[in-house]
C-alpha cells in the first residue's frame, strides 16, 4: 500500500523513479550489516577470524595425524572464512570491490585459483601432495594480499627479499 502511494506521489509531482539495475538491488541486499552497530560488528569479525584460524589450526594439525586432503580442505575453509571476516567490517560489496583493486588483483586471483585447486585436489584427484602444494601457494597469496591493505608493506617486503638473494 505504501509503495502505490509513492508511486502515486512521484507521478503527480513528476519526479518518477527510475528502476533499479540488478547492480543496484545486489548492493542493496549486500549490506547486510549496515543496521549493526560497530559492536557487534567487531565482535562477527573477531568471531570470523577466531573460527578461520581454529580451521586453519585444525588442517595444520591433520598433516601430524598424515591427511593432507583434510588439511587442505580445512585450511582452504579457514582462508574463506578469515576473507568474509572483513565483511562485517565494510560490508561484502565494497569488500568485493577492494579485491579486485587494481592493487589486489593478481593477489586475488590467484588466492581464488589456488583454494579451488585445492579443493578440486582433495575431492576429485584425492591428492595430499597437490593439496600441500596449493596450499602454501595458497599462503603466500593470502600474506601479498593481506600485505596490501598496510602502506609500503609489499615495497619493504620486496627490499627486504631482494636484500638477502
Amino acid at each position: 500500500m505504501a509503495d502505490t502511494f509513492k508511486k502515486m506521489k512521484a507521478y503527480v509531482t513528476g519526479q518518477e523513479e527510475e528502476e533499479k539495475g540488478i547492480i543496484d538491488q545486489v548492493k542493496d541486499e549486500a549490506t547486510c550489516c549496515k543496521d549493526m552497530s560497530w559492536s557487534t560488528r567487531i565482535k562477527g569479525f573477531l568471531i570470523c577470524v577466531a573460527v578461520g584460524f581454529g580451521l586453519s589450526l585444525l588442517g595444520t594439525i591433520m598433516i601430524f595425524v598424515g591427511n593432507f586432503i583434510a588439511f587442505g580442505i580445512l585450511y582452504s575453509c579457514g582462508t574463506i572464512t578469515a576473507i568474509c571476516s572483513s565483511f562485517f567490517l565494510m560490508g561484502p560489496w565494497k569488500q568485493l570491490k577492494k579485491m579486485i583493486d587494481p592493487n589486489r588483483l593478481i593477489a586475488t586471483i590467484v588466492m581464488i585459483i589456488t583454494i579451488v585447486l585445492t579443493f578440486l585436489a582433495a575431492f576429485l584427484w584425492e591428492s595430499g601432495g597437490l593439496c600441500i602444494l596449493f596450499v602454501i601457494l595458497q599462503f603466500l597469496a593470502f600474506a601479498w594480499y593481506c600485505l596490501s591493505y598496510i602502506p609500503y608493506a609489499r615495497e619493504c617486503v620486496i627490499k627486504t627479499a631482494t636484500s638477502c638473494c
